[in-house]
């Protein structure tokens, strides 16, 4: 089962299947899929926030696994992080994992992103993992940014994931 995970401001908890209409809200916005995937799509309706859910409440865990970002005292979720396996180029199997988050517009700039990722390095640490990568399209300085703020460092641009070239991150456990 999937940890909820805690910081100063924030609640990482399992997707709930009532949060379906934030999902949509969220993921049917052109400024936040526009750095999501080999070809962005927003979200055209419920049964595909649903179906999306679904899959992000199968993962196992405790490890890896997608987390709703919930401010304390709120119950609506301000955004996703992930810890997840990521798919690699060649199709050889995944080894590696990558974290990573999506925040709602009204979200942005207030350090959630920050501050969850920093919990959520903290829980794949404690884990056992003993290196974290990300990726973002070369265009998104935003979340590259945040990989800098979470210490990670910059390996440069690669196409070794997704079949996109991105710019690699990199931070290994203390």
């Amino acid at each position: 089962m999937l940890p909820t995970l805690e910081s100063d401001r924030l609640v990482l908890r399992p997707w709930r299947a009532g949060d379906a209409e934030f999902v949509l809200d969220l993921y049917s916005r052109p400024e936040v899929m526009r750095y999501l995937g080999r070809n962005p799509v927003v979200m055209a309706d419920l049964d595909e926030a649903r179906e999306r859910l679904a899959g992000w409440m199968a993962f196992d865990g405790p490890l890896h696994g997608v987390w709703a970002i919930v401010p304390h005292g709120s119950s609506r979720p301000v955004g996703t992080m992930l810890l997840k396996l990521i798919p690699r180029t060649d199709q050889a199997p995944a080894t590696e994992t990558e974290i990573g988050w999506h925040l709602h517009p009204d979200a942005w700039g207030r350090g959630y992103a920050t501050e969850a990722g920093y919990r959520l390095l903290e829980h794949a640490w404690a884990g056992g993992l003993t290196t974290v990568l990300a990726v973002t399209y070369p265009e998104n300085l935003v979340s590259q940014a945040v990989c800098r703020r979470l210490g990670m460092t910059w390996l440069g641009s690669t196409r070794e994931y997704y079949d996109l070239n991105t710019e690699l991150f990199r931070i290994d456990a203390p």
